[in-house]
């Protein structure tokens, strides 16, 4: 097959990239595409380019209008388009993937996500290798693979395990009994790329476990930390086993280094410098997203994350030293993470939430007592998956952990602290009849609201503040609105702010009309009620209302009316508040919650069917009962219609007979006895005759 290189800018290279919609190649893709040729190149300084080799002088390209343009295959076409990638494929036969190939420069596989790609892989390099004489200029085969390779190497000192392996170790690398088909393609790539190099050269990249720009090998750790379903991150095993790792970025530099160096070697080590434990990592992940709390679970039970690989669990248990000698000493790299995860977790976690969307929405509502705004805020925290914050559920929660913390021995927490804290609010509630003053009332909902869930996800304030003057010290404390400046106070700042209302004449009748089960024990009793009201009436007709507050602050609230206490009332001040709120900027339903949403509409649809069918069985039985009943009256009907007829009949009859044997019977016998006894020669005309001149009417 003839090479069928295209025009293109001169320096420009052509880039080929596998699975391109997957986690690395994508990454690596786009930070191509945001690159020129050559410019791994320009950092270096005046000394540093006088020590390079003259070979690498003398093919240093221009850097002016020098791209690179990816392309690739993606595993399944949707209408998604990357603006980063060129041309993409799918679904096509070897020869055509072949065709595509020998378009392009470089061509990059990616090996460490999906292991079905090592046959696609293998053929790739062995058929551009079986073209290198048609080849019309120099192309470059790229494998990025995995330190899996290196799973099972023995030490380079057994006396001193501890020291770590180096590039220059590679060929007596061992992989991990599940990476046998990694490592035989790393050495056939190897072999295919001493023939004609100056033709058709090749490297394998032995990537660490890859991180940033949103996760995939450690996401499990930073969903389940960001979501705070669970009190305590798992740490599987004892979590002392080193895990070589390094950010998706600085892999897709080293590969540019690779692209623009050609260098002499073919087998480099990517990671980065760090010595990160699987317990370092996790607990640094939970400390700055969730709960700061680990636990260490047996090793088996990482089996059972369905989330997980085989692949994954293989890489996560691996317990490895190993260092980028080569890339360190040759590179020139811009480092995004060269200390590791831990040292930048600050950093990574700010990319995770950006890169998969996962921005907190905070939310207020308010209004007068009995308008509906908790249910407005439950519909809302469904279906964005927010935190509800209302005042007395959170002081009673601050309370009760508070008394936990008091009563349990952790470490962690104050003790003394808390029993001081706990002591200040019962005694102040003890002066207020159960109520606490505001400014315990400030302290407990900041703290509510700068938890680790409420700052990641975010929340729906319900019905607090009350007043300008509480709306100012829970978010910008002793500062003016248009001079805040501290982060922390930015972050619990609601973004919308809806006011709900209704006239009074509806409120009170809403709360008539409630149960007395409901009203028992609460607020809404009459009395209670119609001071609530009237208090939260003259709140709002002073000239610092907490409305005025969020205007001051540029946060313009959206007022919404209630007219009627329909659910459907509800449901369209929902639907207006979520179209002005947009889309949810939070994880969508996993796996295991859309079949459950499926299964539960599905046994909702059966349920329907079923009542649909009784329904029509039941009227059908009605209708043939109906019928049978009208069947029966009618045949009683008709059987009284026969009677009657067979009655008058029978009455009719009676006159009809005696009249036929006392007037006609008599004279007939007679007749046929003369007709027998003379044999006329028409006996019929006879009887006639006879019966004329013989009638006793007649006579």
């Amino acid at each position: 097959m003839a090479d069928q290189t295209e025009k293109r800018p001169p320096n420009s290279r052509r880039v080929f990239i596998n699975d391109v919609d997957h986690y690395a190649t994508k990454n690596i893709a786009k930070f191509l595409d945001s690159c020129v040729v050559g410019a791994s190149f320009v950092e270096f300084g005046e000394a540093d380019v006088e020590e390079e080799d003259d070979r690498l002088q003398d093919e240093q390209p221009k850097i002016k209008d020098a791209t690179f343009q990816i392309v690739g295959t993606v595993s399944s076409q949707t209408e998604e388009k990357f603006s980063f990638i060129s041309e993409e494929y799918s679904r096509l036969k070897r020869e055509e993937l072949l065709h595509h190939l020998m378009k392009c420069d470089v061509i990059i596989y990616d090996i460490t996500q999906h292991p079905n790609q090592i046959d696609e892989a293998q053929w790739a390099v062995s058929a551009l290798h079986e073209e290198i004489d048609t080849f019309s200029g120099h192309k470059m085969f790229i494998l990025v693979s995995t330190i899996m390779t290196w799973a099972t190497t023995k030490p380079v000192d057994k006396d001193d395990p501890d020291i770590p392996f180096t590039d220059e170790h590679y060929r007596k690398r061992k992989a991990h009994p599940n990476f046998h088909d990694h490592i035989s393609l790393e050495k056939l790539v190897v072999k295919l790329g001493k023939t004609k190099s100056s033709q058709f050269s090749t490297y394998v990249i032995a990537s660490g476990l890859q991180y940033g720009m949103g996760e995939h090998m450690f996401h499990l750790f930073f969903k389940m930390s960001w979501m705070g379903e669970v009190s305590k991150v798992p740490i599987f095993g004892d979590g002392s086993n080193i895990i070589p790792t390094i950010h998706i970025n600085d892999l897709a530099g080293v590969i540019q280094n690779v692209i623009d160096h050609k260098p002499k070697a073919q087998y480099f080590v990517a990671v980065d410098d760090s010595k990160n434990t699987m317990e370092d990592i996790i607990k640094a992940v939970t400390l700055v997203l969730g709960p700061g709390k680990t636990q260490n679970v047996s090793k088996e039970e990482i089996y059972l994350i369905r989330e997980l690989t085989q692949t994954d669990i293989d890489s996560l248990l691996v317990n490895l030293r190993i260092e980028a000698l080569y890339v360190k000493e040759n590179f020139n790299i811009h480092w995004v993470s060269e200390d590791g995860m831990v040292e930048n977790i600050e950093q990574i976690t700010e990319e995770y939430k950006q890169t998969r969307g996962l921005l907190p929405l905070r939310i207020c509502i308010l209004g007068p007592p009995a308008v509906g705004k908790s249910t407005i805020a439950e519909r809302i925290c469904k279906h964005y998956k927010l935190h509800h914050v209302k005042l007395k559920e959170t002081v009673t929660e601050t309370l009760d952990n508070l008394e936990l913390c008091v009563h349990t021995e952790d470490v962690e927490n104050d003790e003394g602290e808390a029993q001081e804290f706990l002591d200040t609010l019962k005694e102040n509630m003890n002066e207020n009849e159960g109520r606490l003053d505001d400014q315990y009332l400030i302290r407990i909902m900041r703290d509510k609201l700068r938890t680790k869930p409420c700052m990641n996800q975010g929340f729906v304030l319900d019905g607090f503040p009350k007043t300008y003057e509480q709306a100012k010290q829970l978010f910008t404390g002793d500062e003016e609105p248009e001079d805040l400046q501290s982060k922390h106070e930015k972050k619990i700042i609601p973004e919308f702010v809806f006011s709900v209302d209704a006239t009074d004449d509806f409120l009170k009748n809403r709360v008539l009309n409630l149960p007395e089960t409901v009203v028992e024990g609460t607020s809404y009793t009459p009395e209670q009620f119609l001071h609530r009201l009237a208090r939260f009436r003259e709140r709002n007709v002073e000239d610092q209302t907490v409305l005025n507050y969020f205007e001051d602050l540029k946060i313009h609230p959206e007022h919404l009316d209630i007219t009627s206490n329909d659910d459907s009332e509800y449901q369209l001040v929902t639907e207006k508040i979520c179209k002005k709120i947009g889309k949810p900027k939070n994880y969508g339903q996993i796996s295991e919650e859309v079949e459950e949403e499926e299964r539960r509409q599905a046994e909702q649809q059966l349920k329907e069917q079923a009542a649909q069918r009784a329904e029509a069985e039941r009227r059908e039985e009605e209708e043939a009962q109906q019928r049978d009943q009208r069947w029966g009256e009618w045949n009683q009907h008709l059987e009284e219609v026969r009677r009657q007829e067979h009655d008058l009949l029978e009455t009719q009859s009676g006159h009809f007979r005696n009249y036929l044997m006392r007037d006609v019977m008599p004279t007939l016998t007679q007749g046929l006895i003369e007709c027998c006894t003379i044999r006329p020669d028409d006996p019929i005309d006879f009887l006639a005759e006879y019966l004329l001149k013989n009638n006793p009417e007649a006579q």
